[in-house]
């Protein structure tokens, strides 16, 4: 077996996604781990043709799905690779990976690979989406999962990490072809981030990393998303959709790509945005983050 990494990865139902991904990475003869919330299609089965090693786990969010899976897979190479379903190890990663050691990144603790996203066959290029640096390979027992996240996942690694800027993994979810499903996911989505936000405004969840304007790519981002905390609810959906429109260029996305910035970029943006305030007046939250028990 593959002396330097392993793989790591999170299903639920997705016989659609995880051939692609198993067949994109088998010649790196690495040790796979599968950890899956309770899938009654084939993916335990096409798990079983790869060999993979699989827990059962039941699905709450993926930040405590991913620190599931760290603290219960005995990993026992130096470094550790977390992927989804969706995601697929390009040739330029694969080559990358083939020729990775361990000894040669001894300074290294984390590695960023950069993604590629596909919506309904278009690769969203513009509008904030790429290039998009994504911490998804880190040394074994040092890496660990954000929980101070309700919805957005990300690896927390302390100490150096590097980017791959070729070293791309695809991700596009075939099941996002039916704007339906789209739609339905974002709405239990929307529930975990207004949630989140909440507990932001009432200082019962704290940002984990050290927000940085030029940082990490997980530093900058924590820092935007400081900016945007402070934005009015109602109000920033637009201000995001016009940035991401004109500002990063995706209106020239094509048909597709517009109707995804669209979508996850506006609609789901103001869905949240009333279900925060949905929250704040049944809970008697004021801007100031403090709350009051309504009077009976």
């Amino acid at each position: 077996m593959n002396p330097n990494f392993s793989f790591i990865i999170l299903t639920f139902n997705e016989q659609i996604h995880l051939p692609r991904l198993l067949a994109s990475i088998k010649a790196l003869n690495a040790h796979i781990y599968i950890l899956d919330s309770g899938s009654t299609d084939e993916t335990l089965k096409i798990a079983g043709v790869y060999g993979a090693e699989v827990k059962q786990n039941p699905f709450i969010n993926h930040p405590k799905q991913w620190d599931f899976a760290l603290k219960n897979f005995k990993v026992e190479t130096p470094w550790t690779i977390g992927l989804d379903a969706d995601q697929i190890v390009t040739p330029e990663l694969f080559e990358m990976l083939a020729n990775f050691h361990d000894d040669e990144h001894r300074d290294i603790n984390g590695i960023y690979f950069n993604r590629k996203n596909f919506f309904q066959g278009s690769w969203i290029r513009f509008g904030t989406y790429y290039p998009f640096y994504i911490l998804k390979m880190f040394r074994t027992g040092i890496g660990f999962s954000d929980l101070n996240e309700n919805m957005d996942h990300r690896f927390i690694i302390p100490g150096k990490t590097e980017i791959w800027k070729k070293g791309w993994i695809l991700e596009e979810n075939l099941k996002e072809n039916d704007i339906a499903f789209w739609k339905a996911k974002h709405e239990r989505y929307s529930d975990l981030v207004a949630q989140e936000e909440v507990e932001r405004m009432l200082k019962l969840r704290m940002q984990s990393l050290r927000p940085n304007l030029f940082g990490s790519p997980d530093e900058k981002r924590a820092w935007l998303k400081q900016l945007w905390w402070k934005l009015p609810l109602g109000f920033r959906p637009y201000l995001y959709f016009g940035y991401r429109m004109f500002f990063k260029l995706g209106i020239f996305e094509g048909r597709t790509g517009i109707k995804f910035h669209y979508l996850q970029g506006f609609w789901f943006r103001k869905l949240v945005d009333r279900k925060i305030m949905a929250i704040k007046k049944q809970n008697n939250i004021y801007d100031s983050g403090r709350s009051e028990k309504r009077s009976k």
